[in-house]
This record gives C-alpha cells, structure tokens and sequence, in this order.
C-alpha cells in the first residue's frame, strides 16, 4: 500500500459531492517553542476540496484527516521545482554553449522559457488537479 501525507484540518462546509476542509500548513519551525519569540514561524491556512461519495457524513466543524499518496505529492514537487531547473539549466546550457550568446542574454532567455514553463502549468492545472486525489476520514 502506499504511503499518505496526512494533514489534520475542520471541515469548513458541504457542497453535493465534495468536502471543503482547512488545513493549517505550518512551516518547520512550527512546532519550536521559541517561535512567538523569534518571529520567522509561518502558517498559512488552505482549503482543500475533497470529493467523497461519503460527503454526507461529514458536518461543519468536524476534524478530520486529509490525505494524499505520497507520489502524488512527489509529482506535484517535481513539477513545480524540478521541472523547472531543468527547463532552466537546459536553456542556460543551449543558449551560452550552442547559440554562443552572452552570458546576460542567456540569462533572460532562461528566465523568460521558465515563465512559459510556469504558464504551462498554469494552463493546464485543471488537468493536473484531476490527477489529484485527496482521502477523508475522521480525526479520532
């Protein structure tokens, strides 16, 4: 079987088919103790839509556990950072090595080609979001 990020969160509302639940991501240094002291602590909240056919079982208020299999997640980050520092480095490494330019025109043309990565993906999150699937289940 494989492995699930989990992340406890409050079921916020009920929609036909679905589950919206707000999870707190907190960075690493969430749980110091010194963290109101030192000010670099940050947590955002998110909400994440979960689509059950058990959506009925749940009500507003509810904790509950979120979860997503762990090479989902990995893909999401390969995605999002390794994807993009290959497109970077490969253009880098055309445009300084095969088109001979300077090494600030190559620049610009790697930053500009990881904007279109970036648009790319953006284009296409409606399809990417379907290749994610979250799991609901009751925080005991």
């Amino acid at each position: 079987m494989a492995k699930e990020i989990q992340h406890s969160g409050t079921v916020e509302r009920i929609e036909q088919g679905k589950v919206v639940v707000r999870i707190t991501s907190r960075s690493a240094c969430g749980s110091c103790a010194a963290k109101q002291a030192c000010g670099l602590a940050e947590a955002e909240d998110k909400l994440v839509e979960v689509y059950t056919v058990q959506w009925e079982q749940y009500k507003a208020g509810d904790s509950v556990l979120v979860g997503v299999k762990q090479r989902v997640g990995m893909r999401a980050v390969g995605l999002a950072y390794g994807g993009a520092l290959v497109v970077l480095l490969a253009v880098l490494v055309l445009a300084i090595e095969v088109l001979r330019v300077s090494e600030g025109m190559a620049i610009l043309c790697a930053v500009a080609a990881l904007a279109l990565y970036y648009g790319a993906l953006w284009l296409f999150r409606d399809k990417i979001e379907q290749s994610i699937h979250f799991t609901i289940t009751t925080n005991n």
